[in-house]
């Protein structure tokens, strides 16, 4: 069991002008990016987090997701409406642009093993991008409702796809055939992440329940988790898999023992000097005791945890 952290709060990052809805980075690396309502794309370090932010682009449209390809120095952004679009971070130049159904990209995932990407589409359509030129290999519509979140299972071939049609359809990642629905959610589902050790896949949404499914017995439910007040935005491991952390719309941010599930640690205003509004994003940078948050209030929060974790 893991002792409870201490958590202090070390920035608060501002700069953007309306929420900041994503966040992306390469664990091990100590830049990361955020992107939100006012179509600006910001970098920042989590070494020196007092330090302002870069503006890497400006876009028409919100950004919900964003990803870092580390191998290639570029970041894509999910540019709401208007497709993919793909940043050159050395030369901070569009190098890529895809276009897609005008609808809003929830989020983003790269196969390494594969050399492809997926984009979940509020129009229910999973976009199949080759990695290399980013052109589209296939376009496949799910559900009549929103895709909201996608989660990769490398080893099993498996892509897990949330959506607000309450379902986790698991797709093989190669055929995209359909090979598990995953009901139990009695609301949307906006984010999902398998366990580091692969055996488990954990959802959380609207509802704002923890869901842990058994991977091998079929995705057969192993555990549920009345988590949070309101809506469950977002879900991460610390990179040393002994924390998970969650964050919703009831303002706080939660952290938990990765492997008995128990609840460690509660981030809010009134204790830590938290976020205001909805916490939407997560994202755990190059050292290991540090998490970055984003909320509906416009900033970015840059927290450090101590204290042993066995």
């Amino acid at each position: 069991m893991s002792s409870r952290p201490q958590v202090q709060k070390l920035a608060t990052l501002t700069g953007h002008r309306d929420c900041v809805y994503a966040l992306a980075g390469t664990t091990g690396q100590e830049t990361f990016y955020s992107a939100g309502a006012d179509g600006m794309v910001a970098a920042w370090s989590s070494a020196a987090p007092a330090r302002d932010g870069e503006l890497v682009a400006k876009v028409e449209n919100s950004v919900y997701a964003l990803l870092h390809l580390p191998a290639r120095n570029l970041l894509v952004l999910g540019h709401n409406f208007q497709g993919v679009q793909v940043i050159d971070l050395g030369e901070k130049k569009l190098v890529f642009a895809t276009a897609l159904p005008a609808a809003a990209i929830f989020d983003l995932i790269y196969s390494a093993r594969r050399q492809r990407l997926y984009v979940a589409l509020g129009d229910g359509t999973l976009a199949v991008l080759s990695a290399a030129d980013f052109k589209v290999e296939a376009l496949v519509r799910l559900s009549e409702k929103s895709l909201r979140c996608l989660v990769l299972h490398e080893e099993r071939g498996e892509l897990a796809v949330g959506g607000s049609d309450w379902l986790v359809r698991v797709l093989d990642v190669d055929s995209l055939h359909v090979k598990h629905v995953i009901q139990g959610a009695t609301n949307s589902v906006f984010t999902a992440a398998y366990s580091p050790d692969g055996c488990y896949l954990l959802t959380a949404g609207r509802d704002a329940h923890l869901r842990i499914w058994d991977v091998a017995a079929g995705y057969q439910e192993h555990r549920s988790i009345v988590a949070h007040l309101f809506t469950i935005n977002h879900l991460a491991f610390s990179p040393d898999a002994a924390v998970l952390a969650t964050c919703s719309m009831d303002k706080s941010i939660k952290l938990w023992d990765a492997r008995s599930w128990e609840l460690l640690r509660v981030v809010d205003r009134a204790r830590h000097a938290g976020h205001g509004t909805s916490v939407n994003k997560l994202f755990w940078p190059g050292r290991q005791n540090r998490l970055v948050s984003c909320s509906d209030d416009r900033s970015l929060a840059v927290w450090e945890l101590s204290g042993e974790r066995s």
